[in-house]
């Protein structure tokens, strides 16, 4: 590897990165957020405590785009913080390489499996789950994965195609650390850490992880490794907060011009940033305390609060900031109307279904929010957000509508969220275009259904009802009362009225 960003030859005014010793962590989905957020601490916990274990093996899970990025860089790229009123720059070097599993397989669980790393940890969003309706894992997702698993354990030919999912190379890599440690007669503890925004994520993955190995490993053939897992590997909750949008050719212009160099990995996040982790470890960690995160035996309150307040607003903000034409978050919320069903949402809806933190001042968060949504610098896009949307909104709105529902209230916020959720998917199919969603296929079959066959044929109102019916859409039966779906309707009616082409 090399290294284009020159070290020795930096300007005075950015500081060098840190240069780890040693791969202490592998990190599944390493795009920009994870750059951005806890490649940032482990950068900071190493700066401030001088140790050099906790090296980061990126693995890229769509595409070799990044390890094409960074692998020339020696992993080093730089993090551009951008707020309304200016800007300042940072070199990270915690990530000493990344690797692509369709070539790279074999790096991956070898380095997952070597006494040397103490973690795991993932950003593969809410889709990388391989999850069904239902929340169990997709075994027809992750079936490359499973053929895999069963293979490496009976040590007979493995088959020939890569991996196929977060998931499965996961397990995968646990059952190569059980085996390498039962082959060196070693205690080989370690640390699962999602980072992803789901609700008691970390108990999903352990769920996850194990109806995995019970699907490749039935009955007797899996109890060792089963066993193990209970053990020896702990899956922490977790929650994450820092808006990172893409990065334009622009800043990487202003970058180059500072440092001298083209940086192919730079990454643009907004000022804020928080990070809430579970203290239950496994093993050995990096002082990300240090770096201003927060230990705790409870996440549950912080997440549930960051999924309700700042999720929900934001997917939002996206769904309805497209059908009024804003190509931005940060014009929606400038938007009158769109600002004020934000606020309901977030007032009326969500904060009543809250505990606070202890020491949180929830409405002060809330309008917060609606400050560093407004940042234009961050650049998040409506189209950016709106992806994915029948994976996002069960977490983002579901537990919000599901609580002022038993409260005997209708969240009306809501209720205008998912109309305008759902007008959004009409217009995509009635344009006949795919609707950028896991289950999009599903989606204009039902628009169609409603519309008599023809998806121009279909009310909007109708097609709103129906796509908040769509199984595994909102928990605890919220999904067919009908004083919310009278609601949504009402709200989809009037948002149809809206002649601007969804962008």
């Amino acid at each position: 590897m090399t290294d284009r960003l020159h070290r020795s030859t930096l300007p005075g005014t950015v500081e060098a990165p840190v240069t780890p010793t040693s791969v202490g962590i592998v990190h599944l989905g390493i795009g920009a957020f994870h750059r951005a957020h806890q490649a940032v601490c482990t950068e900071k916990a190493a700066r401030a405590t001088g140790d050099l274990r906790w090296g980061i093996l990126g693995v890229t899970q769509r595409s070799a785009a990044v390890r094409d990025q960074l692998r020339p860089q020696g992993g080093v790229y730089s993090v551009l913080t951008a707020g309304a009123t200016g800007t300042s720059l940072d070199l990270v070097g915690a990530v000493l390489d990344v690797a692509w599993p369709a070539e790279e397989t074999d790096r991956v669980l070898a380095t997952i499996a070597a006494p040397t790393t103490h973690l795991v940890t993932l950003t593969v969003t809410e889709k990388g789950y391989c999850r069904t309706a239902s929340g169990s894992l997709d075994t027809s997702l992750v079936a490359g994965d499973l053929a895999a698993l069963r293979a490496e354990h009976t040590g007979t030919t493995a088959p020939a195609e890569g991996p196929s999912g977060a998931v499965g190379l996961l397990a995968r890599g646990l059952a190569a650390r059980h085996r390498a440690s039962l082959a060196q007669g070693d205690h080989r503890p370690i640390t699962v850490l999602t980072c992803d925004n789901m609700v008691d994520n970390g108990r999903v993955l352990e769920r996850l992880v194990r109806e995995a190995v019970d699907a490749a490993l039935p009955g007797p053939d899996g109890d060792a490794l089963r066993a193990w897992l209970t053990e020896s590997v702990t899956f922490p909750c977790s929650m994450v907060d820092r808006i990172v949008p893409a990065t334009t050719p622009e800043q990487r212009d202003d970058v180059e011009a500072v440092l001298g160099v083209r940086d192919e990995g730079l990454v643009v996040g907004e000022p804020f940033s928080q990070w809430v982790i579970e203290d239950r470890f496994a093993g050995p960690r990096p002082a990300w305390e240090e770096a201003g995160a927060t230990l705790t035996d409870d996440v549950s309150v912080w997440e549930r609060a960051k999924l309700r307040l700042l999720n929900g607003t934001h997917s939002l903000l996206a769904y309805a900031g497209r059908l009024a034409g804003h190509e931005t978050i940060a014009e929606a919320v400038a938007d009158p109307a769109i600002r004020g069903h934000a606020r309901r949402l977030l007032f009326d809806d969500a904060l009543p279904t809250l505990t606070p933190p202890e020491g949180a001042d929830l409405r002060a968060y809330g309008e917060s929010l609606l400050v560093r949504f407004a940042n234009p610098a961050t650049g998040h896009t409506t189209r950016q957000v709106s992806m994915d949307g029948t994976q996002k909104i069960p977490y983002r709105w579901g537990d919000t509508v599901v609580a002022r529902l038993a409260a005997g209230e209708v969240p009306l916020g809501a209720a205008y969220a998912l109309a305008a959720w759902a007008e959004v998917v009409r217009r995509e199919a009635v344009a006949g275009r795919a609707v950028d969603d896991p289950r999009g296929a599903e989606l204009q079959r039902v628009v169609a259904a409603v519309g008599g066959g023809s998806a121009a044929d279909a009310r909007p109102e109708d097609v709103a009802r129906a796509l908040t019916a769509l199984t595994g859409l909102l928990p605890g039966g919220a999904s067919l009362d009908p004083r919310l779906l009278d609601a949504v309707a009402a709200e989809a009616t009037t948002l149809s009225g809206i002649e601007v082409t969804v962008r």
